[in-house]
């Protein structure tokens, strides 16, 4: 018998073998990450990220389905949404270096100096020198100590200003004011500026431009955009956002080369003058021929307080916004804060910031807060550098990866009615949790290399605030009605609609008059 007797029994072999080596086993989970259906040809599900409802909300309802792991296509990228504390843990702990590296995004690259903010730049030098210098720099809890001066001053002014107004029983819309609150300390830390008006009405041109440049910022990074599933559509404006991506970056440029040149003028008359303020510090410990991963000294400089200023003061407002509008729908919540106050303060002084650790309530109160409605409801894009498992999957190198903050932190499993505003579980079930990262089922900032470095500087003006506002006034909402609270589009996740409330004051004359 010859060889091609056996040919087609060997043909049948090899074809059973190949057959037999692509079925996957039953305890293997490749290739089988859970998708939503309605894929379409070139954008695959991109048509199901729109509509006017936060995506942190519309990826929750597919998680409801799909599971705490599934897979979106989005043009050529391919996305994965975490909704699960153990899978975030997986991410965060076994994966973490290897998803360290950020995606980049249109926003990145027009608003972001071509991704110099060191918290989309790339996994690497550039990122570890910069993000080190602003959390030594700035952030460090004994920078903070020397700059207290200015957030305790900017709060004092707040109340005040408040005080004025509760005077003659105006309504008055407290989420702008916030604004401009955390806007003016950030302000004053990284420029040594500050955003004010003069008896006629004026604003000053260079803080006002800013700020209204840095909110339509901050939308535009909150939105997903359809150049950044298909790149080759950038070209075409599609949407209109790149363009106004381009605008606004050109305007925050325009400021921002503005104060720095004052400073660079103020380094060159003033040798061995005093730093004042971040820019300051930048400028003295960059060279000016410093060049990072491409980036020169004066772009780098330019980039670290632009990022410091959106992510610092609006994620603060916000937050402070959220936990006021929560207090008013309970105002059972709210007596109670103003009660333990009253114990450990009194009414002889104002709440300083040393009473804070005293105040469990108030800071489980807040605590809540960013459960609900944490300052980053999805974390920012990262990107696999090499292959790697996630919860039994094989993910390829290039998958992008966020986690649905919103919806981990209200998982039912983890957190009785997880839906309500319940403080008291932050003193007795979760007692131990706090808002480092460390408790994958709670973290409201993040975990991992990637976590906010602002997370100590937020919180001690969150705290200060609150406890002032309500240790100084009785707040009511000014319709008499429950506050609505709908969430609009943005990074932060802000309130739909402002805030508007009526303000009594609670202590004597003399308190707000010596602020």
């Amino acid at each position: 018998m010859d060889l091609y007797t056996y040919i087609p029994s060997i043909a049948s072999l090899l074809l059973f073998l190949y057959i037999f080596s692509r079925k996957t086993p039953k305890n293997s989970k490749k290739h089988c990450i859970p998708e939503p259906t309605g894929s379409l040809p070139l954008i695959g599900h991109l048509h199901l990220l729109g509509g006017k409802e936060p995506i942190c909300k519309n990826l929750a309802t597919m998680a409801d389905k799909h599971g705490p792991l599934y897979s979106l296509k989005l043009g050529t990228h391919r996305l994965l949404v975490v909704s699960s504390w153990e899978i975030a843990k997986d991410c965060f702990t076994n994966n973490d270096r290897t998803l360290a590296t950020r995606a980049s995004i249109a926003a990145g690259r027009h608003m972001g100096y071509d991704n110099a903010i060191f918290s989309l730049a790339p996994y690497g030098e550039y990122w570890r020198n910069i993000r080190k210098m602003a959390t030594v720099e700035l952030l460090s809890s004994h920078r903070l100590e020397k700059l207290k001066h200015i957030r305790f001053s900017e709060i004092d002014s707040f109340i005040k200003e408040l005080y004025g107004l509760s005077r003659n029983g105006d309504k008055v819309t407290i989420s702008e004011a916030l604004e401009r609150l955390t806007f003016n300390i950030n302000l004053r830390m990284l420029f040594g500026k500050r955003f004010s008006g003069n008896e006629y009405g004026e604003v000053d041109s260079e803080p006002w431009r800013y700020m209204e440049a840095i909110k339509r910022a901050l939308y535009l990074f909150g939105i997903y955009v359809l150049a950044d599933a298909l790149p080759w559509l950038e070209r075409f404006h599609i949407q209109g956002h790149v363009r106004s991506m381009k605008e606004t970056a050109k305007e925050l440029d325009s400021v921002i080369s503005v104060w720095l040149e004052e400073h660079l003028k103020k380094k060159r008359e003033n040798q061995g003058a005093s730093e004042t303020d971040f820019m300051d510090v930048m400028l003295t410990h960059l060279p000016e021929d410093t060049v990072i991963s491409g980036h020169t000294r004066d772009t780098i400089v330019k980039a670290t307080t632009l990022v410091l200023t959106l992510t610092g003061g609006e994620s603060t407002s916000v937050t402070i916004t959220w936990v006021l509008s929560l207090l008013l729908n309970h105002p059972n919540v709210l007596i109670a804060a103003q009660e333990e106050i009253d114990h450990h303060v009194g009414k002889q002084r104002w709440v300083e910031e040393s009473d804070i650790k005293n105040l469990k309530y108030l800071q489980a109160i807040v605590k809540e807060t960013l459960r609900l409605y944490p300052p980053g409801p999805i974390t920012g894009i990262r990107e696999a550098m090499q292959d790697c498992c996630i919860a039994g999957y094989d993910v390829p190198k290039g998958t992008r990866l966020i986690v649905n903050l919103w919806k981990l932190q209200r998982d039912p499993r983890v957190w009785e009615n997880a839906n309500e505003f319940r403080p008291e579980r932050f003193m007795t079930t979760h007692v131990d949790f706090d808002v480092k990262g460390k408790n994958f089922e709670y973290m409201p900032f993040s975990s991992g290399r990637r976590s906010c470095p602002g997370m100590t500087f937020g919180l001690q003006v969150v705290h200060l605030t609150v406890s002032k506002l309500i240790q100084g006034f009785d707040i009511r909402v000014a319709e008499g009605t429950a506050v609505d609270m709908e969430e609009g589009l943005g990074l932060a996740l802000p309130k739909l609609n402002p805030l508007e409330v009526v303000l009594s004051p609670r202590l004597g004359t003399e308190f707000y008059e010596c602020l």
